[in-house]
């Protein structure tokens, strides 16, 4: 986990999402206890306003490898965890 001003690492954001894929794809109809306690990860690393900004565009990109993913999923996902984060879920 990154320690308080450290910059958000994009391996850090890829980790805490990878169990979600299940799920962003439609191979799975809910998002699994790890895609949950990942999104929570995912809101620690993140606390400040340039961390959440850097953690989006590593969303992004690690989105555009996944051409797949449901939008609607992607942004439903982390409300199903029960977890507000302000850093959109998104390939856009």
């Amino acid at each position: 986990m990154a320690m308080p001003g450290e910059a958000v690492d994009c391996g850090q954001v890829n980790s805490a999402l990878a169990p979600c894929i299940p799920f962003l794809t439609g191979a799975d109809t809910a998002p699994s206890a790890a895609c949950c306690g990942g999104i929570k990860n995912l809101k620690a690393l993140a606390p400040t306003t340039a961390d959440r900004r850097a953690a989006r565009d590593c969303v992004k990109a690690a989105a555009s490898h996944y051409p797949n993913i449901n939008e609607d999923s992607a942004s439903s996902f982390p409300k199903k965890c029960g977890v507000e984060v302000n850093i959109p879920i998104s390939k856009t």
